[in-house]
């Protein structure tokens, strides 16, 4: 028998310098962010479009509708992140890890995402339609209602985490592994899952979605 390996992602390595404090003072359009410590600010409501983070730590900051649209967040860890809203559409996330976020109505839509860690916490209705994710982990964290509608998916681990009512509808999964999703719920978009990789009880879980895609009644 032909045993098929699913490719691992590869995870960012982050040895961030010493940090400078973040003096407030709040975001700017287009602004350059490089060392930064950021404790504690609420950034609620602000225009950081544009953006470049890099080599910074954003620690239990509230990000209540911040418009981080095709922001840069390079070499950088958020650590406790919360809010509403927040706008990452279009942004370019490398070498990132994302840890206890409390966060809902996130738009990555348009987003590439690359040597991504999202660890703990939860996000409710994350978009990430049309997205481009490669070596990306989710770990550990409670996923409810994502849009991966369109999105191109390579590489992308799901590790003890719950994946409530996934959409991958037109999605490309190239080595997705997703056994270990726990639960693993797909609302719509069951029959892109090809290029992913699942457990033999998770595929009884699908029967019922998969039976009705295909058209087939199950009758007793």
């Amino acid at each position: 028998m032909t045993v098929t390996k699913v490719k691992a992602a590869r995870r960012p390595e982050l040895r961030l310098p010493p940090l400078t404090a973040y003096a407030g003072g709040g975001l700017a359009p287009d602004g350059d962010y490089d060392g930064l410590d950021v404790r504690d600010a609420d950034l609620t409501g602000q225009d950081g479009a544009g953006a470049r983070f890099m080599d910074c730590a954003l620690t239990g900051c509230v990000l209540e509708g911040t418009s981080l649209r095709n922001a840069r967040l390079l070499d950088s860890v958020l650590t406790g992140v919360r809010g509403v809203g927040t706008d990452l559409s279009g942004a370019t996330l490398r070498d990132v890890e994302l840890v206890g976020a409390r966060l809902g109505g996130t738009q990555l839509h348009g987003a590439v995402l690359e040597r991504v860690v999202i660890r703990g916490g939860k996000i409710d209705f994350l978009n990430l339609r049309r997205a481009r994710l490669k070596d990306v982990v989710f770990e550990s964290c409670v996923l409810v209602e994502p849009d991966f509608g369109g999105a191109r998916l390579e590489r992308v681990e799901f590790v003890d985490c719950a994946l409530k009512e996934a959409d991958f509808s037109a999605a490309v999964l190239v080595d997705v592994d997703l056994r270990g999703a726990a639960p693993l719920e797909i609302a719509r978009g069951v029959d892109r899952l090809t290029g992913a990789v699942i457990s033999p009880g998770q595929l009884l879980d699908l029967a019922p979605v998969l039976a009705a895609e295909l058209g087939l009644r199950v009758v007793a």
